[in-house]
């Protein structure tokens, strides 16, 4: 069998059991919502098909045994309860190691399997025996249910190489007319000569004419893992009151015309000769006698089934492997730098034309620029809706009784972006779990609910997305964390930091308050990670709390790694660059300015002290001061703070590069990017730069 196949399955298996995740939490809180019974037995019985056509027989027999559970449930023979939602969401983490070990991850506990198909068949003895029968698939009983039948159309062309990709047409109509009532005609007509033909080639392909009460999607997931190589065309053909009046029967040229077998002249034409039409278009050859016989069916089936329905949206879309976008992005951010060093060109020529073709291709490469960057964007409820479980599990673990809120899941980031910023919220919102929320008797005693509540969102601020992860808990204890800054030596007894001083100091290696280390924290190893992790996204990070009342962390990370808006400034000869998201503005620093410091690194902005860090020092550069030079204010963490360079050049469009091995170590520096002339300039990393000179001046001050 076919690699390619194996790996379409594996794909769309993860998918579906990302929504059967969601679908069964959901169904936690709302046990007798049908749409949400439906949707979790539409993502199991599509498990089980496609499990068994592509070789993944010990998936699909596990699944079918829950999917015959929640067929009773569909049908209303069984409720849903807290055991089954358990047993499901464990039964869906089971499959998933089924898919990881035929990936080569860790081997299946077989024994775990058995024991949640034993559980799941207990459900089964609930019912009385006629009820348990199993009711066909995809067959609708009921007068409610069947008034919701419509009819489609669909033409299925394979790939003329499917047989060698290890899947058999067949099956598909099987399962297809297993929707409900299907005519199925063969199309012969591209079959070559006997001479010309190839016995592993598809020269079939097939027309159904389905009443069904599955939507659009159900159809279509039918043909899931073939729709990029073959043809697939499913249209809703008892629409726009075509079903009406019992007497508007459908005539057999319409239906040629309508599916553009015809044109409507050659119609015409053919019809003035008063012949049977079908026999009339089959000898002037205008129609192949299988679509005479296709129409002919649809006909019949539209002459029984008369009912209107509302027309369903075709939804197109195009799988591309996400290597091949991160390429595009790589020759899209190419095609940037060449189109600035084309703009610095022209500026410095006299010459209209090459100015005004300059012109159109910089602003054909913003445009393809965005459209690019847009095709990278997923939406960030995708990740939100992971951490529902975490909270689930966690707080039942712990004892507590937890709800997650969210806000903000359709709100867009990149999707290198989106997967490292994973990890980072799964510490943040099990420190919230463990250390933020009390116990549910703590709480009635303080005057609380006895359920706490963590408030996950997601906004966007310009170039950015700010994340908040908000609870009610009872906040950071702040004498707690002064006192083990202390004992750590971070801190000397006369020091009075403010709140947000001493807040950043959580995020230190090692530091933990946790009187207990446990399976869940206190070994003060999770948010040095957040804080280096959010760095590494060039993003910063801010704590708020309040003593009783819960404590709120916000995250700021720039929408896209791969080309961002900057500010190129420069110092001597040498550029560089700051992420403008950080950038509040910019002052001039003149001579008289650094004399009224006193030698401290100070400057007033409107009657404030923000401090700067002269970046000719940090980098030991030569060259000589200019009288003027220029301070770039940034916003880091809630604090302002001042970097002094030569010169502010402007906006730049930077593309980012990754520095070589030898230069990844390099403190203050990021990456690096190729300006229009040709040369480079290194992208500053501002967080790393602020906490370094954080350490030289404590180093230089005595302190730990």
């Amino acid at each position: 069998m076919s690699e390619r196949p194996n790996e379409a399955f594996r794909e769309e298996a993860y998918e579906l059991l990302a929504e059967l995740e969601t679908s069964l939490l959901e169904l936690e809180d709302n046990p007798r919502n049908m749409d949400v019974i439906g949707r979790v037995f539409r993502a199991m019985h599509t498990i089980k098909g496609s499990g068994a056509m592509f070789g993944f027989d010990e998936i699909s027999s596990f699944t079918h045994e829950i999917e015959t559970v929640f067929d009773l449930v569909r049908n209303g023979d069984i409720a849903v309860t807290k055991e089954m939602v358990d047993l499901c969401l464990l039964a869906r983490d089971q499959i998933k190691t089924m898919l990881d070990a035929a990936d080569g991850g860790p081997q299946v506990d077989r024994a775990q399997t058995a024991d949640l198909v034993t559980a799941f068949r207990a459900f089964l003895p609930q019912i009385p025996e006629a009820a348990a029968r199993p009711t066909p698939e995809g067959v609708v009983s009921g007068a409610t249910e069947q008034a919701d039948t419509r009819t489609w159309r669909i033409r299925f062309r394979p790939a003329p190489d499917i047989f060698a990709n290890g899947t058999n047409p067949l099956s598909l109509l099987r399962e297809l007319c297993e929707l409900g009532e299907g005519r199925v005609v063969a199309q012969t007509d591209h079959i070559p000569p006997i001479e010309d033909l190839n016995p592993e080639a598809c020269y079939l392909y097939w027309d159904v004419i389905l009443s069904t009460s599955a939507d659009r999607n159900a159809i279509a997931d039918v043909f899931i893992f073939v729709e990029d190589d073959s043809e697939v065309k499913i249209t809703a053909i008892d629409e726009d009151g075509c079903l009406d009046d019992g007497d508007s029967r459908k005539l057999l040229g319409e239906i040629l015309v309508e599916r553009g077998e015809i044109q409507a002249a050659d119609l015409e034409r053919v019809l003035a000769t008063r012949k049977r039409l079908g026999e009339m278009l089959v000898e002037d050859g205008l129609v192949k006698p299988g679509a005479i016989a296709s129409a002919l069916a649809e006909q019949q089936v539209l002459d029984k089934q008369r009912q209107t329905r509302p027309p369903a949206d075709a939804a197109s879309s195009l799988r591309v492997p996400a290597e091949r976008l991160d390429k595009l992005v790589d020759l899209v951010g190419e095609l940037v730098t060449v189109q600035s060093r084309l703009s610095q060109t022209a500026a410095g020529r006299e010459d209209t034309i090459l100015t005004a073709v300059a012109e159109e291709v910089e602003r054909l490469v913003e445009e393809l620029r965005d459209l690019t960057l847009n095709i990278r964007m997923l939406p960030i409820g995708t990740t939100f809706s992971k951490f529902k479980r975490l909270v689930r599990d966690l707080s039942h673990e712990l004892g507590k009784e937890i709800e997650l809120e969210t806000s903000g899941a359709d709100t867009e980031l990149d999707k290198t972006v989106i997967e490292r910023l994973n990890d980072p919220l799964v510490h943040i919102i099990r420190n919230s779990i463990d250390h933020g929320i009390e116990m549910p008797d703590l709480r009635q005693v303080a005057g609380k609910r006895r359920q706490g509540t963590i408030h996950l969102s997601a906004i966007h601020s310009g170039d950015s997305v700010v994340i908040e992860i908000r609870d009610d808990g009872k906040g950071l204890d702040r004498d707690a964390i002064r006192a083990k800054a202390i004992d750590k030596g971070l801190l000397d007894e006369q020091d009075e930091p403010s709140d947000n001083e001493l807040f950043q100091l959580i995020f230190g290696a090692g530091f933990s308050t946790a009187q207990n280390v446990t399976n869940v924290s206190g070994r003060g190893v999770g948010m040095d990670v957040v804080r280096r992790a959010i760095e590494a996204l060039r993003g910063s990070i801010d704590i708020r709390s309040e003593k009783g009342k819960g404590t709120t962390i916000r995250v700021r990370i720039p929408l896209t790694l791969a080309i961002i808006e900057s500010l190129l400034v420069a110092i001597g000869k040498e550029r560089f660059v700051l992420p403008l998201s950080l950038v509040e503005e910019c002052i001039e620093l003149t001579a008289q300015d650094v004399a009224a410091a006193h030698g401290r690194n100070l400057v007033r902005v409107r009657d404030q002290l923000v401090p700067y860090l002269p970046l000719r020092r940090w980098f030991a550069m030569d060259a000589a001061r200019p009288d003027i030079e220029q301070v770039v204010i940034t916003t880091l963490e809630g604090r302002r703070v001042g970097f002094v360079v030569d010169q502010v050049i402007g906006e730049h469009q930077t593309v980012i590069k990754s520095l070589g091995r030898m230069y990844r170590d390099v403190q203050g520096i990021s990456g690096a990017t190729i300006l229009g002339d040709g040369s480079v300039a290194l992208i500053l990393d501002v967080p790393q730069l602020v906490h370094g000179a954080e350490l030289e001046e404590r180093l230089a001050t005595g302190q730990k």
